[in-house]
């Protein structure tokens, strides 16, 4: 993308105050690991990355090492399309569940960067993290993992789009022109 997607915006709102709008009603506490300094004027903790330069796993990684609570809704900050109901469904499912992970499943594969983890993926994650595999998926191998299989949760996204990231300015435009009501070229 070339700049901090947390920073964009969509509607006047950036993508961090979106995610955080979505997360503050739902959850007892909301960190966001990344740079204090960044993202000090967020409505939320910030936490610096315990190992900066780890990509994604390297945050969960941070984000479990700091939590006390039994699950932990990990999200990414570039998923504009996102609901608060989605991720209502996606939290009381995790407490229904024995497993030490929830990931939604879509034609794709898991989605872990919207996701429920409890503090028990760790030492499998820090594992992966040693071994300097940090592709996310792979962090959860030993983990005791639960799929949300698409007829589970599709009725929260009509239009296909609720795991649509982010990465280029091409998705960033196509996001602004849904939310802004323009026509998507």
């Amino acid at each position: 993308m070339g700049r901090d997607k947390a920073m964009l915006l969509i509607s006047g709102e950036s993508l961090l105050d979106r995610t955080l709008r979505l997360l503050l009603p739902l959850a007892t506490t909301v960190t966001v690991v990344g740079s204090p300094e960044r993202y000090a004027r967020s409505d939320a903790r910030v936490l610096p990355d315990d190992r900066p330069g780890l990509g994604p796993l390297g945050g969960i990684a941070t984000a479990l090492r700091a939590s006390s609570s039994p699950w932990n809704l990990i999200v990414a900050c570039d998923l504009p399309y996102l609901t608060a109901p989605f991720l209502d469904f996606l939290i009381r499912r995790a407490f229904e569940s024995q497993a030490d992970a929830l990931l939604p499943e879509t034609a794709r594969g898991p989605e872990p960067l919207c996701a429920m983890y409890t503090r028990r993926c760790l030492p499998s994650i820090e594992a992966a993290i040693e071994r300097n595999d940090l592709k996310v998926t792979n962090g959860l191998a030993s983990c005791k993992l639960k799929t949300l299989p698409e007829s589970q949760w599709k009725q929260f996204d009509s239009h296909g789009r609720l795991f649509k990231n982010m990465n280029s300015p091409a998705d960033y435009q196509e996001a602004r022109a849904y939310f802004e009501g323009r026509s998507v070229l």
